[in-house]
């Protein structure tokens, strides 16, 4: 039997997804092994290969992103919070054609 190219599944209250047994089988997936969720724009890739090429430039961004929070002084939520307000403030200023200096 052929496996579908598309299956449907449902999220629970709870945010979890059950991956059919004839996929779990056909990939050789086990109960309680990880998977690996990754948001692509306005999709979700599902992975069992812990570098899939998605996974593999998140984590050389994050590595390469390393410490620079801190040397930025963004410490904490709330700073990065504060942050992006200004950022978005700026660039609305920017399209309104007021002076950002």
């Amino acid at each position: 039997m052929d496996m579908p190219i598309v299956e449907n599944v449902t999220i629970t209250p709870k945010g979890q997804i059950v991956i059919p047994k004839h996929i779990c089988d056909k990939l050789k997936l086990s109960a309680g092994e990880k998977v690996y969720i990754i948001p692509n724009g306005d999709d979700v890739i599902i992975s069992n290969k812990p570098e899939h090429p998605a996974i593999r430039a998140m984590r050389n961004l994050q590595e390469s992103m390393k410490g620079k929070f801190e040397e930025a002084g963004l410490n904490t939520e709330e700073d990065i919070i504060k942050l992006c307000r200004e950022v978005r403030h700026e660039i609305g200023r920017e399209k309104r054609g007021e002076s950002t200096v």
